[in-house]
């Protein structure tokens, strides 16, 4: 943490999160559920809608950094948070946390792969749900862990549609024994 003015107070910043979620992920994933720290303020922290995070509005290029990150965001209602054992900072997050960036079809099973390594196959506590842009298009996202979501990347996406079946006048695909509708046939 920083120092912030006289007061004695501490300012946030991504170096002092780093260094705690450094030392939590040592010992397997951070258990951020169990987590709440006291809020120490916002940072100037952003995760864009293509995936890429920004820290004072420079991208963070270290993939290693960005995975750190991802292992203590935590989400409460609409906002999001980077969190350790004893400090809580808000950051933007203006779509998902993150992206979909493939999926692997395998014996009525899609397991999707995102854009920070992790892995989720899609079934019960991991459905897909489709909501539509402003402009008609379609928004696919997979629930990844505990509120956070990743938006499913147009390849991604249409690989998906070739793969489902239609039924009823919808596209629907199957995964961990459930169907999800991917839009209208």
């Amino acid at each position: 943490m920083a120092q912030a003015g006289g007061n004695g107070a501490t300012a946030p910043d991504a170096a002092g999160i780093a260094a705690a979620a450094s030392q939590a992920a040592r010992r397997g994933p951070p258990p951020v559920h169990l987590w709440n720290p006291p809020f120490c303020g916002d940072l100037d922290m952003e995760i864009r809608a293509d995936g890429s995070w920004f820290y004072l509005g420079t991208p963070i290029a270290r993939e290693g950094m960005v995975r750190l990150f991802a292992s203590v965001l935590k989400r409460e209602g609409d906002r999001y948070f980077l969190v350790t054992p004893v400090e809580k900072v808000g950051l933007r997050v203006i779509d998902a946390p993150f992206v979909a960036v493939d999926a692997e079809l395998d014996r009525g099973n899609v397991t999707f792969t995102t854009n920070v390594g992790e892995t989720v196959t899609a079934g019960p506590g991991h459905e897909i749900r489709l909501t539509f842009g402003p402009d008609g298009t379609p928004r696919p996202y997979v629930h990844v862990r505990r509120g956070l979501d990743a938006l499913i990347d147009r390849k991604t996406y249409y690989r998906l549609v070739e793969a489902a079946s239609v039924e009823g006048g919808d596209v629907v695909l199957r995964s961990g024994g459930m169907d999800f509708v991917l839009g209208a046939a």
